[in-house]
């Protein structure tokens, strides 16, 4: 078991991570039914007054607690540190779903050295949800330890993606679920990146696809499925917080799935 440091005011690392994604989420749900304003970075892509205070928030709470750590957000410039461990964090994923009112919104902290992540944090704040792991301890739902599903037959499975803000690798996403939804269970599009993982760590689906992710979207994820027993890879290759590409999905249906989506042409 790694033991992380501790931190400026003696707390172990999850306890400030715990509340840097409160410090976020009650932010957002102070803001959630209210009409918000948002600007657009790029096609289908905004970010909200929300986002910047929420990543504050957290920034300031982070920077406070372990000054000689690094920070990476979505938000705002990456910040190098000396001990070797960063914080990898994301004051509202799920942008349009919060934007738009759609309740399915996360905020993610995530403790890295190099480019292994170590404590990972996913926080639903309207359903009080903290799905949170820590390497080789498993994964949790709040106090309540989660694997990945047990279904077996990719026919009987649920599976979430999402598509990105690429247009045209957006299309590709599309026609890939069309061939695939014969032979599953159902699809669902999720909206949020570090939600689709957390349900897979959790179960509820039993695999999530994306083709076009980020360090903050990805880096808590990655550790929750792991952790819960599942499979993750960067489209088939080994995967890196720095990868675009994921697939994470409960073993048997993460080989079926890889198997059948090999059938289909895909640029890289």
């Amino acid at each position: 078991m790694t033991q992380l440091p501790l931190s400026q005011s003696g707390r172990t690392a999850f306890q400030v991570a715990v509340e840097a994604a409160h410090s976020a989420g009650d932010i957002l749900l102070s803001h959630f039914y209210s009409k918000k304003e948002f600007r657009r970075k790029g096609p289908g892509n905004i970010v909200t007054e929300v986002d910047l205070l929420s990543e504050r928030a957290m920034s300031e709470l982070l920077r406070r607690e372990y000054p000689d750590f690094g920070l990476i957000g979505e938000e705002s410039e990456d910040r190098a540190g000396q001990s070797g461990y960063s914080w990898v964090i994301d004051p509202l994923d799920g942008t349009n779903n919060y934007t738009f009112g759609i309740p399915l919104f996360a905020v993610t902290v995530c403790l890295i050295k190099g480019e292994e992540a170590l404590l990972g944090l996913t926080y639903a704040p309207l359903q009080q949800e903290l799905f949170h792991a820590q390497k080789g301890q498993g994964a949790f739902l709040n106090d309540v330890p989660i694997t990945v599903s047990q279904r077996d037959r990719l026919e009987h499975s649920l599976i979430g993606f999402d598509m990105g803000y690429d247009r045209q690798r957006g299309f590709q996403y599309l026609e890939l679920a069309r061939r695939l939804w014969p032979g599953v269970h159902s699809l669902r599009l999720i909206g949020s990146a570090s939600l689709g993982l957390a349900y897979v760590a959790a179960g509820r689906m039993d695999l999530y696809f994306h083709r076009c992710v980020y360090p903050w979207d990805i880096a808590s994820g990655l550790l929750l499925v792991t952790e819960a027993g599942g499979i993750v890879s960067n489209w088939g290759q080994p995967i890196t917080l720095r990868s675009r590409s994921i697939i994470a999905g409960s073993p048997a249906i993460y080989r079926q799935f890889w198997e059948k989506a090999q059938e289909y042409a895909w640029p890289p």
